[in-house]
């Protein structure tokens, strides 16, 4: 059996076993993706079925996230004691049930319950996906490997605009009944348990993390996963690389994220927080989660509503696939600041059509000539931008910027700060969207887009190609 020695020489991997490996732990993307879209075709149907006002549907709406601050924040450390193959397994099993009960719910407090249940798992699933990719990926082609976490996600959110469509279609809208006597929107939630299911039957298949077996004391083990990657492979050297970047006289902690030479945060956890906000704070959940609704806002119908998040949904795909063929030959430093200024000059075209449209009889946006075609193809330009950069790359960088010691607590910090900023800007949107209007919001989401390209440019060092021990002296 060949062996690794001193990094010169490259096993020959067994791409087929490592895709379905990363594929099946992106699942996890898929399904937070679908959570989060499915919500998008509903908010009215919310707000019928429970009497809510602007506030309350806003909360309604933004409960799931502070499950995700909450599960992504655990996630991590459950992770880092217990292993990233169970706190999967039970992040799966958490979909299925927040599917079924968000189904079921009659009241606001129900429903709000079961969104956070299922946010718990979308946090989860939004740190440990990335993670335990990149921990089993190759270097030359983690990037590529990482950024299927992206693709599940848009792919999650497109199947949830497809299947809310042709639910409201077939049942007249998400308010009628469909089958068995349930209306629409609860069928809606309720397509979630087959992914959710599947990911669990996969989860069963896949083994533990190398890197986590090393911190866990068992490098027979590690060497073992690591070798069943590769064709006729001794991965000892690499186990002893691994284990070399990590305290052993303990597993990974939160108390690692402070440096014992001064005693604060990390800087390159500071990094990472102002990756997973600024994320969010240009505005990409507002047009998933609000969709529909902001289409009706600028004069829509719901069914062309519905329609034209479809289409987002395919124009998401299309560019996240841009974005796997790049990631590994430009780098990820060069997408982020691409997608930071595009975003913005979109989100400011944006801002100008609808903060210029008159306002008709009936409270909505009335367009004057080819201004809602515009307003159509600038929402798409900035999706297409965030798909090709931020979508993929931000959870790329998380997975894999930060050494092996504090990888998990790192995510866990992370993850808390995304999903903290993505429910303040979910939350707030129906606000803004009453007391501001559509124009004012936008350009605030378009001065972020400028604030991430400067944050970026001078605070962000480009990752391509190196291995998971070369983070450790950053």
């Amino acid at each position: 059996m060949e062996k690794i020695n001193g990094g010169n020489r490259e096993p020959s991997y067994k791409m087929a076993r490592i895709i379905f490996l990363s594929v099946t732990a992106a699942l996890g993307g898929f399904l937070f993706g679908f959570d989060s879209g499915v919500i998008n075709g509903t908010v009215d149907a919310l707000q019928q079925s429970f009497g809510s006002d602007a506030v309350g549907t806003g909360f309604n709406v933004a409960s799931m996230l502070l499950g995700c601050a909450v599960g992504a924040f655990f996630a991590g450390n459950l992770a880092d004691k217990f292993g990233r193959k169970p706190v999967l397994l039970l992040t799966a099993t958490v979909f299925i049930i927040s599917a079924w009960g968000s189904g079921i719910s009659d009241s606001s407090a129900q429903f709000v319950l079961f969104r956070v249940l299922g946010g718990l798992a979308v946090g989860a699933a939004s740190v440990l996906t990335p993670a335990y990719i990149s921990e089993i990926a190759p270097p030359a082609i983690r990037g590529r490997l990482a950024t299927l976490q992206q693709m599940m996600i848009v792919l999650g959110l497109f199947a949830a605009f497809l299947s809310n469509y042709i639910i409201a279609n077939t049942a007249g809208s998400a308010m009628e009944e469909l089958w068995m006597g349930f209306s629409a929107w609860r069928w809606m939630f309720w397509m979630e348990i087959i992914p959710a299911s599947l990911f669990f039957a996969g989860l069963i298949f896949i083994p533990e993390s190398p890197r986590y077996l090393v911190a866990a004391g068992k490098e027979e083990k590690a060497n073992s996963v690591l070798s069943s990657l590769a064709h006729n492979f001794d991965f000892s050297d690499k186990v002893s690389e691994i284990k070399a970047t990590l305290r052993m006289d303990r597993k990974p902690g939160l108390s690692d994220l402070i440096s014992n030479a001064t005693g604060k945060l990390h800087p390159i956890v500071w990094v990472g927080i102002g990756l997973a906000v600024l994320q969010q704070f240009t505005g990409i959940n507002v047009v998933f989660y609000y969709g529909a609704t902001l289409w009706q806002a600028a004069g829509f119908t719901e069914g062309d509503a519905l329609m034209v998040n479809v289409i987002s949904g395919l124009v998401n795909v299309g560019f996240t696939v841009v974005a796997i063929l790049l990631i590994d030959r430009i780098g990820r430093k060069p997408l982020l600041l691409i997608g930071s200024l595009g975003q913005a000059a979109m989100l400011a075209v944006l801002a100008v059509l609808f903060a210029t449209a008159p306002v008709g009889e009936s409270g909505n946006l009335e367009f004057a000539g080819n201004s809602g075609i515009y307003a159509l193809i600038a929402a798409n330009a900035y999706i297409a931008f965030f798909a090709v950069s931020w979508g993929p790359v931000m959870w790329v960088m998380l997975g894999e910027m930060f050494p092996n010691q504090i990888r998990g607590a790192a995510l866990a910090v992370c993850g808390l700060m995304q999903w903290g900023a993505n429910f303040l800007i979910t939350m707030r949107f129906p606000v803004f969207l009453a007391n501001l209007g559509l124009g004012i919001s936008y350009g605030i989401y378009a001065a972020f887009g400028l604030i991430a390209y400067l944050f970026v440019k001078k605070l962000v060092n480009e990752t391509k190609g190196r291995s998971l021990e070369d983070m450790t002296n950053e």
